[in-house]
């Protein structure tokens, strides 16, 4: 991910001007990251290192969305629905 993609969704998510800790900016980066790898994943299915460090940012994501959840369920939707995840 590039640095001007990562700014802009640190910008979008952030919950105040320079805000990159909180849970939802994080979950947008992972979800980022998660569908770059996803598509190396559909070109190079033997890569089985870059598989697992997709699992390990799938897992990831979820243990913080369930934080969110437990948190704050109306943050929780938002992002869900900003995002397009399921769940």
């Amino acid at each position: 991910m590039d640095k001007e993609k990562k700014t802009e969704i640190i910008n979008k998510y952030g919950l105040s001007e320079g805000d990159t800790g909180s849970t939802e900016v994080q979950v947008a980066l992972l979800t980022e990251r998660i569908n770059q790898l996803t598509g190396h994943m559909a070109a190079n299915r033997h890569d089985y290192h870059s598989q697992r460090g997709l699992l390990k940012l799938v897992g990831q994501r979820r243990r913080l969305l369930a934080y969110l959840s437990k948190l704050d369920v109306g943050r929780y939707h938002n992002l869900i629905a900003s995002l397009g995840l399921r769940k």
